[in-house]
């Protein structure tokens, strides 16, 4: 039976993989900070003499984008420091590690779906601590899995497509955002492609990119939700310059599936689909 430790528990990734794990045959822990903290060495050690596992996958992130750019030392506590803990973790139980990382690891300035192998060059606080965690564990570990990821929402949690709900079922007008380019990722869709690669039988570890199906911007991932429920809040379009934050964010990030597909024989969904599946479960 494998044994898969899931960091990060209770965010939308991890209760999404929560809720597929109750029809696998492999035996799941979720942790989060309360069970955990791995910064706590002394804990930290301890959990890992008791408990061995097969493959951990880590959910776990510091996510506030633009509070991020004010807590730069708890960001890097998170998304980097603790992922090498984990990286060292796996190294010494030989688990294999699947790692989420993000697009905002990359600056933006494209015109086509990027590749993996694209340089990457983040512009925020927690794009660059995303970024020095997939290198802890590139430095750390020679066959884990990084998936980098963009736009998650889901059932669970906090998330982009809830915010657009409620405001928009209550105001009359909402600005959203018109030229960011990226393309959604439904939790549940990331968790179903992860389960995927651990039960695959396929060993090739790297760096691979997820996320659904289409390209759009903010201001139409917010008229599709309006347009879902049928609120009569007006969306109106904004430019990222008149749309001032904290941390500056990728133009475009629309990332580029070939090899995850590729590899595992994964059927990716179209992000509207995804989105409406999400929709109809969500009480709003």
């Amino acid at each position: 039976m494998n044994r898969i430790l899931v960091t990060g528990g209770n965010g939308q990734l991890g209760s999404e993989l929560k809720t597929l794990s109750a029809q696998s045959p492999f035996k799941f822990t979720f942790i989060d900070i309360a069970e955990l903290d791995l910064l706590n060495e002394a804990a930290t050690k301890t959990f890992f003499e008791n408990n061995k596992f097969d493959f951990i996958v880590n959910c776990a992130a510091y996510t506030a984008v633009d509070k991020a750019e004010e807590e730069k030392d708890i960001c890097k506590k998170v998304n980097a420091d603790a992922v090498g803990v984990i990286a060292n973790m796996a190294k010494q139980q030989q688990s294999r590690l699947i790692h989420i990382s993000t697009d905002y690891v990359f600056d933006g300035e494209f015109n086509q779906p990027i590749d993996e192998e694209a340089v990457a060059n983040p512009l925020s606080v927690y794009g660059k601590t995303k970024l020095e965690g997939e290198e802890n564990v590139r430095r750390i570990l020679d066959d884990a899995y990084i998936i980098r990821t963009s736009w998650v929402y889901s059932t669970f949690g906090k998330n982009f497509v809830k915010t657009i709900a409620n405001l928009a079922r209550s105001r009359a007008e909402l600005t959203v955002v018109s030229d960011q380019y990226g393309s959604p990722t439904y939790a549940r869709d990331l968790a179903t492609a992860i389960m995927s690669i651990i039960t695959s039988g396929v060993d090739k570890p790297g760096t691979y990119n997820f996320t659904n199906e289409g390209a759009i911007s903010w201001y139409d991932f917010a008229i599709a939700i309006n347009d879902h429920y049928k609120f009569p809040c007006k969306i109106r379009p904004i430019k990222t310059s008149g749309y001032k934050t904290a941390a500056v964010r990728p133009k475009f990030s629309v990332l580029d599936k070939t090899k995850i597909k590729k590899t595992f024989g994964i059927d990716i969904p179209y992000w509207s689909h995804s989105l409406k599946e999400c929709l109809n479960k969500l009480d709003i």
